[in-house]
């Protein structure tokens, strides 16, 4: 299913690099395929696009982002849905017309450039960092590292790969190995003695869940290009608390500042 665009004469603004057209969609979560959700789940991609290829997660929430989002449609080349409940029988109204569905919106790239041209932007066109979360979780009683092995954070790390997928970004997990050479263990927490690649963030920290909170509060630390940055989130699911280290790395990466 697409929308079609009229003509328009648009002068594309200058970037460092041309990006593909994967950086130009995103994909939301609607119920049903009809007109109801349609405009909310248009607007909620474009802000993800604009974040996405700006590099600048301040835009999510900028007013003016937010008047952009209310005329998404005339920013999209293509729309698609994917039934997120497909092979499931179809039992009661939940099953029908308010089925929960994937939409993916497809942007006019040249329409996104100039809109980001207009807000003071430009497409960032540089390496995009590959994440390496050196975490320490907590919970209760319980502590584990989240490693690449550790059975415990199985669910915490499908979830920072959605998190990270969504911002156009990769993650990579420490090991068992990683951890020891650097000393690490879920009790002994230092700033890992450890010389990162190129183009990886290593950003270290504790995520602890606090009932008085109540919620997730996670501390990040990262060095970057010479540069130390620490901040940091509570009262979130850990989710959010993945999507606030995520946000981090981008702005920084991007050359907007230090993380919010």
């Amino acid at each position: 299913m697409a929308l079609l665009l009229a003509p328009v004469s648009i002068t594309t603004p200058p970037s460092s690099a041309q990006l593909t057209s994967e950086f130009y969609q995103a994909t939301v979560i609607v119920t049903g395929t009809d007109i109801r959700s349609r405009p909310l789940g248009f607007g909620h991609a474009l802000r993800a696009v604009f974040v996405n290829v700006s590099g600048e997660p301040r835009l999510h929430d900028d007013p003016r982002v937010s008047a952009l989002a209310a005329y998404a449609d005339a920013f999209v080349a293509s729309f698609s849905y994917v039934d997120r409940m497909a092979g499931r029988p179809v039992h009661d109204e939940q099953g029908t017309r308010d089925r929960p569905y994937n939409l993916t919106v497809a942007f006019v790239p040249a329409r996104i450039d100039k809109a980001l041209a207009d807000l003071g932007q430009q497409p960032w066109g540089g390496a995009r960092p590959v994440v390496v979360p050196v975490l320490a979780v907590r919970i209760g009683t319980a502590s584990y590292l989240l490693s690449r092995e550790n059975p415990a954070g199985a669910e915490q790390r499908a979830a920072f790969v959605d998190v990270a997928r969504a911002f156009d970004m990769k993650v990579r997990f420490p090991t068992e190995a990683d951890f020891a050479a650097w000393g690490i263990s879920p009790d002994r927490f230092p700033f890992p003695n450890a010389t990162a690649a190129a183009n990886d963030a290593l950003v270290t920290g504790t995520l602890e869940f606090k009932e008085s909170v109540p919620g997730w509060v996670g501390t990040w630390r990262w060095r970057w290009r010479g540069a130390d940055y620490a901040w940091g989130i509570q009262g979130v699911s850990f989710d959010e608390a993945f999507r606030d280290i995520v946000r981090g790395v981008l702005r920084v990466a991007s050359g907007h500042g230090a993380p919010d």
